[in-house]
């Protein structure tokens, strides 16, 4: 799926309720509560905190599913068409400004 059916998938979705989505501070919150669940399974993946004996250690594709959505529903709500600002992003930042940044293979 390229991020404009990722965006049409989630509006699709949102569209059903009303109002479709959340108030921004909302989303933001959601956002921050998923990204915190990355880095809880990344720390238990390879930090020194280990998951407790009766904690499933949660899977990181889905903790990584769960947080695009809010930044999905930010784009939606805001209007802004990601697969347009990635393009810009990858153009503008990293195959012009940061090229030489990295050392290189």
């Amino acid at each position: 799926m390229s991020l404009k059916d990722l965006q049409k998938d989630v509006d699709d979705w949102a569209q059903q309720f009303n109002p479709a989505y959340w108030p921004a501070l909302e989303q933001m919150a959601q956002l921050s509560e998923e990204i915190g669940e990355v880095a809880r399974v990344l720390n238990r993946m390879y930090g020194h905190k280990n998951a407790k004996t009766d904690e499933e250690m949660k899977n990181l594709k889905e903790e990584l599913v769960d947080a695009m959505f809010p930044i999905i529903c930010i784009a939606n709500r805001e209007g802004i068409n990601l697969e347009e600002a990635w393009k810009e992003r990858m153009k503008n930042r990293l195959y012009t400004r940061d090229k030489d940044r990295y050392q290189k293979k």
